[in-house]
């Protein structure tokens, strides 16, 4: 389960900015894609054992999951696909690789309590 080494890499990561500002961590904001290789659950489920003894130690993480969306050619814009198996535009059906987000997992804000 990698979820745990993520989720102790994300307590580091606010760590370190909780110390800067003599402060504790009441919640960690993420944007998390279905194509980060992530599994939300196990994630929110290895984080409170991950923030054990941190200045993150019980705080909230909020995952925001965003969707798996292609630059599609035809329709020279940002869509969202298919599906994950069939990468086409949802509206005209043309295929592309061009991914544009999805991939995401990514600390965007903390809320801090001093």
């Amino acid at each position: 389960m990698h979820e745990l080494s993520i989720a102790l890499a994300i307590v580091d990561q606010v760590t370190e900015e909780a110390t800067q500002r003599n402060a504790r961590i009441a919640a960690v904001h993420l944007k998390l894609g279905p194509l980060s290789g992530v599994v939300k659950e196990a994630l929110l489920a290895s984080y409170g054992m991950a923030a054990e003894g941190s200045p993150a130690e019980g705080s909230t993480l909020v995952i925001k999951e965003t969707p798996v969306q292609i630059q599609c050619p035809k329709c020279d814009g940002p869509r969202n696909v298919v599906s994950l198996q069939n990468l086409c535009c949802v509206d005209c059906g043309t295929a592309t690789a061009d991914i544009v987000s999805g991939r995401e997992l990514e600390v965007v804000a903390l809320e801090i309590i001093e």
